[in-house]
């Protein structure tokens, strides 16, 4: 089922039911410059983390962000970090009870803002990858500056950054990005995954990168909310520590993390896009087992 909403900014979805009466929802929130076809299929052709949560059992949400995807009636310009949390907060109220929201990459401070503002709606959050808040991101240093873009630093990756309008990926942005060291990244899928890959609205990825501190910050209070952080050991963006100063800064903050750094002898070699590699099945039912014991 497809559907669009009304909801702040417009919101597109698709909609998997199981073959029997959901035990409950999960909403599979993309990250930069794809949409939630990554949740639907792999680069390869298999079925994604979708089907798998569906055939388990959950009702699965997958939505585009206001102004990317199927969701572009919202023009780039507007579309900021509080803008999306807007519109998946108030998908989320639409529901008829809490769920499982999953965030990855880019979205991840979206899911930290949400769960502190929405507390009430989310069972538990899964978070793949996930950006950093504003709370404990540290501001890139500026390199170069125009009247149009600005040059930056990031973690791992330089960064020019348009002032307006989208910032289109190149192929070695996808090449060392969103694939890096991957050893588990479908070799054979790489130039057409290039190829697919979508802009990402200006304003929203200098918030990505907390341009002048510019990163939504999710303080709050979490109270025991069950939080599962997931990295795999081969993301170029994404080391064990990076993402484990974000755990902690979870766990600070009241919630229940448990932090899974992907270099056991069973998962090793994934990289950034963990739904889409060639082991992506087994990532989806890792979730799930975490979420059966959380329950």
């Amino acid at each position: 089922m497809r559907h669009r909403t009304g909801f702040l900014a417009p919101l597109y979805y698709d909609e998997l039911r199981p073959d029997h009466a959901p035990a409950r929802s999960v909403v599979l929130v993309h990250g930069g410059s794809v949409t939630g076809a990554c949740y639907l299929s792999t680069p390869d052709g298999r079925p994604g983390w979708a089907h798998t949560f569906a055939e388990h059992g959950y009702r699965v949400l997958v939505p585009d962000w206001p102004g990317t995807g199927r969701s572009t009636s919202l023009p780039p310009d507007e579309v900021t970090g509080e803008v999306v949390c807007a519109a998946l907060g108030a998908l989320l109220e639409a529901q008829d009870g809490p769920v499982v929201l999953v965030v990855h990459s880019m979205s991840g401070p979206f899911g930290f803002r949400l769960t502190a503002t929405h507390g009430d709606r989310i069972a538990a959050l899964v978070a793949l990858a996930p950006g950093p808040p504003g709370d404990i991101q540290p501001e890139p240093t500026v390199l170069d500056e125009t009247e149009n873009d600005v040059e930056i630093q990031g973690l791992a990756l330089r960064w020019r950054l348009p002032k307006h309008g989208l910032w289109w990926p190149s192929d070695a942005f996808a090449r060392a990005k969103m694939i890096g060291a991957s050893t588990r990244f479908p070799a054979d899928a790489v130039a057409s995954y290039s190829r697919q890959l979508g802009p990402i609205p200006a304003g929203l990825l200098a918030q990505r990168q907390n341009l002048r501190g510019s990163q939504l910050r999710g303080a709050g209070r979490f109270d025991g909310k069950p939080v599962l952080v997931l990295t795999g050991d081969r993301d170029t963006d994404h080391p064990r520590a990076a993402d484990g100063a974000t755990a902690e800064w979870l766990s600070a903050h009241g919630a229940e993390v448990t932090y899974r750094f992907l270099d056991d002898p069973e998962h090793t070699g994934n990289g950034h896009m963990l739904m889409s590699e060639d082991n992506s099945e087994a990532l989806a039912e890792l979730v799930i087992g975490w979420l059966d014991g959380v329950s």
